[in-house]
């Protein structure tokens, strides 16, 4: 860890009244083998007490919503989405359907994400759903992001039935991760998501504090070591979190003494003769967002859901806002009745829309943020609160061929016989659960024990 403060994108701010307010992830998925180990992990540092579970029928779980045409559409869901047509799209998405268990089998080794869903479901569904898809999951244009690196369990599913829905309705047997009370209790009370009562860095606080006592820490300094476990990003503009702006009434900011400079990717510490290796991984891009934290007191908004997305068509500089007070009211503190939200901003298209992310003034992340609010929520008046900070080369980015990528890179390490494990979100899954997934494969392989 670069700076004096653990975690990496894992990043909360708690307030004196209780308030939690996510910089970075700010849920994570049960299912699946990856899920079911994160909540064993959890079990196993004491935080099974500080679960906050979402159950599937909970509006945040149920409820998404995205904005085109000025306004806020319910993301279709049952029986009647399916046989009519629901906005923003002009069809009943039965349609779609059917053209996917029509649609040919493709015959690339890889495609766009934008590419793929048309060919299998339409034009609409690929420029309106999708393209706000990898805005929310990726903060990425989807005409660039591979759908065989960005969407495995999609791509699979066409090449094993013909057809995508054919292929996710009959499955592969699914993989069990590690059981525990924790994710049977997951199970059985059917969450969709999950976050702890002091915001998701104290995931990561929880780590250090087990690790600590066990001797497991290292000075600052030079290091001689048998073999490396790299959790630096692949590439990009860099890591690390920039907090922007001064404090002013309402406003949290000013750059704390523990953030770091911008972290240095693994490609430019490589030694010379790892070069090879160097250039992959300076084809694995990252981009940065802009998170905008607001708290608004005695407001009420016009939907209760997660939150809504926002496709590149109607405004390419807001990615989406998260209701965050609807899936964690524990979140909202003891203080009077508010409203949390997170305006995400930039992305792929943040040079575009906002500049060089290194130099952007708050000042206008803040205006575009509230803007987007004001005109999107209609919440009028000013935030009680305000947090805003700019994540440099935070999300990596999975464009086409990047298997190919990974491979290439795989190959190196085993042939050059590199004493390096490469973990993290730059190589296979972005979300909280595929990293730890990725770092618990990189010591089974280092132990010799079967994945």
């Amino acid at each position: 860890e670069a700076s004096a403060r653990l975690g990496g994108w894992l990043q909360s701010t708690r307030t004196a009244e209780g308030a939690v307010f996510e910089h970075g992830p700010r849920g994570v998925r049960p299912g699946g083998a990856a899920g079911s180990d994160t909540l064993r992990m959890v079990s196993e540092l004491g935080l099974e007490g500080d679960v906050l579970p979402v159950p599937r029928d909970h509006p945040a779980s149920r409820n998404r919503f995205l904005y085109t045409g000025g306004a806020l559409h319910k993301l279709p869901s049952g029986l009647g989405g399916l046989l009519r047509p629901v906005p923003p799209f002009s069809r009943a998405l039965l349609w779609s359907g059917v053209q996917d268990l029509l649609a040919p089998t493709g015959t690339e080794p890889d495609e766009s994400v934008h590419a793929f869903v048309r060919r299998r479901f339409g034009q609409e569904v690929a420029d309106i759903a999708v393209d706000s898809l990898c805005r929310g999951v990726f903060a990425g244009d989807c005409r660039a992001l591979s759908v065989r690196s960005c969407f495995p369990v999609l791509f699979e599913a066409e090449r094993r039935r013909r057809s995508v829905l054919l292929g996710l309705a009959l499955g592969s047997r699914k993989e069990r991760g590690a059981e525990s009370g924790l994710s049977c209790r997951a199970e059985a009370e059917r969450w969709s998501q999950w976050s702890l009562r002091g915001g998701m860095e104290s995931l990561a606080e929880a780590l250090a504090a087990f690790l600590r006592p066990r001797g497991l820490t290292l000075a600052d300094g030079t290091v001689t070591a048998d073999h490396v476990v790299s959790a630096l990003p692949a590439a990009g503009e860099g890591g690390g979190a920039q907090t922007l702006g001064s404090p002013r009434d309402g406003e949290e900011g000013g750059t704390p003494p523990d953030i770091p400079s911008l972290l240095p990717a693994l490609a430019e510490v490589l030694p010379a003769e790892a070069e090879p290796l160097a250039q992959e991984l300076r084809r694995i891009p990252a981009v940065s967002v802009a998170v905008v934290n607001l708290q608004y007191e005695g407001a009420t908004l016009p939907v209760m859901g997660f939150g809504h997305l926002v496709p590149s068509s109607e405004d390419a500089s807001l990615l989406g806002i998260v209701y965050d007070s609807v899936a964690f009211p524990q979140h909202d503190g003891t203080g009077a009745a508010s409203v949390r939200l997170t305006v995400m901003l930039g992305g792929a298209w943040f040079r575009q829309s906002f500049g060089d992310p290194a130099a952007v003034a708050p000042a206008l992340l803040l205006q575009r943020a509230q803007a987007a609010v004001r005109e999107q929520l209609g919440l009028e008046v000013a935030p009680t609160r305000s947090i805003i900070k700019v994540h440099q080369a935070c999300i990596p980015q999975y464009t086409l061929g990047h298997w190919q990528r990974t491979e290439r890179i795989s190959r190196f390490l085993a042939e050059q016989q590199l004493p390096l494990s490469l973990i993290g979100a730059s190589y296979a899954g972005v979300s909280v659960n595929d990293c730890i997934a990725s770092a618990k494969a990189a010591v089974r392989q280092l132990l010799g024990q079967p994945h």
